[in-house]
């Protein structure tokens, strides 16, 4: 007999709830590991806990071809991109992102620029207010077009950030947050199908002209990696899949601005913990990382469909059922975490977290599976500009520093401005 799934639809509750819809729903069920719902008139099975974890990022369980809504491919992810692919041909497409994002010294390199460029930024700010979450963006643009090759203008750079923050921030709304998201991602879709084609069509590397910020000699060559890929069936990407693959590496770097602000918003909370951040060296900055992606809240959930009839413990899911992993509630889950509601940068020391432990960027092996191949990317720059958050000279002035749950995604409301003094 198949399992039966509620009438009504939580899509409603899931916009007015935002991102505790998903945790509040299994708490209301008895705190199991799987719940049965309905979202956009889809059976839907919302599932929790690390062994969810291993059954959602199982692709013989979980497909993600025809899973992400329209809306979602027109803001966040693009059409055609990777985290629509699954076979061969997501193996296939995910090998270039792994050769370029977790190659030796790809985390280095990049994290030396984003350095260089926040150096740079800092100088600037002195004498007046900014809004970190804004500048941070901007640093992270810079340095990631100059690590990947990409020509761009310190102008041209802040224009990627807005549009890239814009993408990731309309991609979970409707209105004018969704339509000014979709009008970002067709305006840099079409600037780097250009780059690609200019690639292709000299044959060699971009050469930048004047303005642009970093050379990149000894790069990973990410731009030209990306013209030049083949997908399993031997044809190269068409010039805008080859962008949404682009900005696949560049939006989500740019992202990391969403972790700088909440990781400010927690040296305000806590103070104390710019002392620990200067004793505690490289090890606790990547352990403040680690536990920045775990306190704060960025992804609510995650989706796919079912492959095949499965079973999830005793749960029945039948083939094509919407499958959604609990990803916020994880990482507050008292069950999984010692005083989850404590921001604890101890619980990292001196140790990585599991496959299934923490998963703001997905679980499994990032090498085959969907989880994401640029998270060590995102952990070394974290860990790089905290320290260099703790140590700028900077005032926090009174603002809205709240963090609406209502609001996927969500940061602190002012953004996080700081006034930096002009000379001390």
């Amino acid at each position: 007999m198949s399992p039966t799934f509620p009438l009504l639809d939580s899509t409603l509750p899931l916009l007015a709830r935002g991102y505790r819809w998903a945790p509040g729903l299994i708490r209301r069920h008895g705190g199991g590991p799987a719940v049965r719902t309905r979202l956009m008139g889809r059976p839907a099975l919302l599932l929790h806990g690390p062994e969810a974890v291993d059954f959602f990022y199982d692709e013989h369980h979980v497909l993600r071809h025809g899973a992400l809504p329209g809306p979602v491919l027109d803001t966040l992810f693009g059409r055609g991109a990777v985290h629509t692919l699954d076979g061969a041909l997501h193996r296939g497409r995910k090998s270039l992102f792994v050769s370029l994002l977790m190659a030796d010294g790809a985390v280095d390199s990049l994290v030396a620029l984003a350095g260089k460029h926040w150096l740079r930024a800092a100088e600037d700010w002195r004498g007046r207010e900014v809004v970190l979450f804004d500048e941070a963006a901007a640093v992270l643009a810079g340095a990631v077009c100059a690590w990947a090759g990409v020509p761009v203008t310190e102008e041209g750079a802040r224009r990627l950030a807005e549009d890239c923050t814009a993408m990731v921030d309309g991609f979970a709304t409707a209105g004018p947050r969704h339509w000014k998201a979709r009008r970002a991602r067709a305006r840099q879709e079409a600037a780097l199908a250009g780059a690609v084609e200019a690639v292709r069509a000299a044959a060699g590397p971009a050469r930048g002209g004047p303005g642009v910020l970093d050379a990149v000699a000894g790069g990973p060559g990410v731009l030209d990696a990306v013209a030049g890929h083949r997908d399993c069936d031997g044809r190269l990407l068409d010039p805008r899949t080859a962008a949404v693959e682009l900005l696949n590496i560049l939006r989500p770097t740019v992202a990391v601005a969403w972790f700088t602000a909440f990781a400010a918003h927690a040296l305000h909370r806590t103070p104390r913990l710019r002392a620990e951040l200067r004793t505690g060296g490289a090890p606790y900055a990547r352990a403040f990382a680690h536990e920045v992606r775990r306190f704060y809240p960025f992804v609510p959930f995650v989706g796919g469909l079912a492959a095949r009839d499965l079973r999830f413990g005793p749960e029945q899911v039948p083939e094509g059922t919407l499958v959604l992993l609990d990803v916020h509630g994880h990482h507050r889950d008292p069950g999984l975490w010692t005083d989850p509601h404590r921001f604890d940068p101890l619980r990292f020391l001196g140790r990585e977290p599991g496959p299934a432990e923490l998963i703001p960027q997905g679980g499994g092996d990032a090498r085959t599976g969907h989880r994401c191949p640029g998270e060590d990317i995102t952990v070394g720059l974290l860990a790089a500009l905290v320290p260099a958050l703790a140590g700028l000279d900077a005032d926090v002035p009174e603002q809205d520093l709240r963090i609406p749950l209502d609001r996927i995604p969500t940061r602190p409301r002012s953004g996080f401005v700081l006034s930096v003094p002009a000379g001390r």
